[in-house]
């Protein structure tokens, strides 16, 4: 499973120009899931999620946690992630789950957030999406359970 975890001050979902889904401040998470992904990757996904200290403290150091901000979360599933484009132009993406097994790992990823405390809003599966954001800082972080990079 890989994530793009993008701050936020805000950030949003339109979908046939019916906006589905916004935030405020606190995370846009674009997650990708793999054909081989297990609970275990939901596991790691979530809590990394849940901890990562991205957010300043007083001291305006990157030290506190969407848990400690108490900011909301907008999760688009987004199968793009796992796009090979080691050869040619045209990305393969034999790697990414399909509809049949994403959803639910993306639901997982979901529930456990929900289960922390966190608010999470969501995009629409297999939608075309249009989605919107304030990045703030900018910070964007790279999470793969299988830690590939």
């Amino acid at each position: 499973m890989r994530a793009v975890i993008q701050r936020v001050q805000n950030a949003g979902v339109t979908v046939k120009e019916e906006v589905i889904s916004r935030i405020g401040p606190g995370f846009l998470v674009l997650l990708g899931v793999e054909n081989e992904d297990t609970a275990t990757d939901a596991e790691y996904i979530a809590n990394k999620i849940a901890g990562l200290r991205v957010f300043e403290d007083e001291d305006d150091k990157l030290n506190r946690s969407i848990l400690d901000t108490e900011g909301e979360i907008l999760l688009v599933s987004q199968f793009t992630l796992y796009g090979d484009v080691r050869k040619g132009r045209r990305p393969s993406f034999i790697r990414a789950a399909g509809g049949d097994k994403a959803p639910p790992f993306i639901a997982m990823v979901k529930k456990q957030l929900e289960d922390k405390g966190l608010q999470v809003k969501e995009g629409r599966f297999g939608a075309h999406m249009q989605v919107s954001l304030l990045n703030d800082g900018p910070v964007t972080i790279l999470i793969d359970s299988r830690k590939e990079f």
